[in-house]
């Protein structure tokens, strides 16, 4: 994920669409109401062991055993709650014209229902941390903890509280394959300037979904949402394209009492796996995707580096991003 846009939101139209998403955040009503509250609570240690348990497998580097391993993994997890399981299997082309295997992994909850959200992350990772300090290790791949699994984990944790939540829609969950196979440094430069060697799987599922004219009252992309000190603003093309899931998501951040963790302000345009979503399958779909402001980078200092790990995954942001997302599904009607 992976930016091949302006870091910082800039343009008076989207200025003004982030004001007015700002505004409107904060006019809502100062007091809590308790009855809205959800009392279904989203269990941090659970999903925890979530990214623990696909960290496992070691990095799930496309090709490779430990994704495919992963892949069944994951979609046995979906299974065991109930999920109808879908598969959708393809190739896609890398950067450098490798030939990718690539496994979408689509989990439906109540799949007879018309209307329905998506709720989607990668799990995939970086096969080079060429972001990484110490350059020595720069051709290495990343774990991937936070940039790939966190996501997954926050899923699957809310797919085992769903028919304790019981929604009134049907909920998708779907897992991208090859999103963090975009051009490295060393990459030639038209490769590196080519925005669409990220993405690979959304690519192909925006273009071909897993059933024909599917359609969702929005989706909600996860990425990056377990690391240390994560706070996740207003993300550019998430206001351009569905400001209002945006607002009703901080307003449900507030309720799960995660609001400090989902700050009134504005981040950057990230060329993301939502990115394709709207603007090919045309589905209203946010992004929450952390933004630092005091790290070298926006995504902050463990992206794309070797210290991607287990260990700098904080479960009291995982339950807030979780939480926020129970909290905003038991609010549908």
């Amino acid at each position: 994920m992976k930016f091949t846009h302006l870091l910082f939101l800039a343009g008076a139209v989207i200025s003004m669409v982030a004001c007015k998403s700002q505004k409107s955040v904060s006019e809502a009503a100062d007091a809590i109401d308790s009855t809205r509250i959800c009392q279904v609570k989203f269990n941090a240690d659970s999903a925890f062991q979530f990214v623990k348990d696909q960290c496992d497998f070691g990095p799930r580097l496309s090709n490779s055993t430990a994704i495919q391993k992963c892949g069944d993994y994951i979609a046995d997890k979906f299974a065991s709650y109930g999920m109808e399981i879908t598969n959708q299997k393809t190739t896609v082309t890398g950067w450098d014209n490798k030939p990718l295997g690539c496994r979408n992994i689509i989990a439906a909850y109540k799949p007879e229902l018309t209307e329905r959200v998506m709720i989607c992350a990668h799990y995939d990772s970086r096969p080079w941390a060429d972001q990484d300090p110490d350059e020595s290790k720069r051709h290495e791949p990343v774990m991937a903890a936070n940039d790939g699994a966190s996501g997954v984990a926050v899923m699957l944790e809310i797919a085992r509280l769903l028919n304790q939540l019981n929604p009134k829609v049907g909920v998708d969950f779907i897992c991208f394959d090859a999103e963090d196979y975009g051009a490295p440094d060393w990459a030639p430069q038209e490769a590196q300037t080519e925005g669409d060697s990220w993405c690979l799987g959304s690519q192909y599922w925006a273009a071909t979904p897993h059933k024909e004219g599917y359609v969702a009252r929005y989706g909600i992309l996860l990425d990056m949402v377990g690391g240390r000190g994560s706070t996740f603003s207003y993300e550019g093309f998430s206001l351009k394209y569905a400001q209002s899931i945006v607002v009703r998501t901080w307003e449900a951040a507030r309720y799960a009492d995660a609001a400090s963790y989902f700050p009134q302000t504005q981040g950057g345009f990230i060329t993301d796996d939502h990115v394709p979503v709207n603007e090919v399958a045309r589905i209203p779909t946010i992004d929450i995707i952390p933004f630092f402001t005091d790290a070298e980078n926006s995504f902050g200092p463990t992206w794309h580096t070797t210290s991607d790990t287990v260990e700098n995954i904080d479960p009291e942001v995982l339950r807030a991003v979780g939480q926020t997302l129970v909290q905003l599904l038991s609010e549908e009607e």
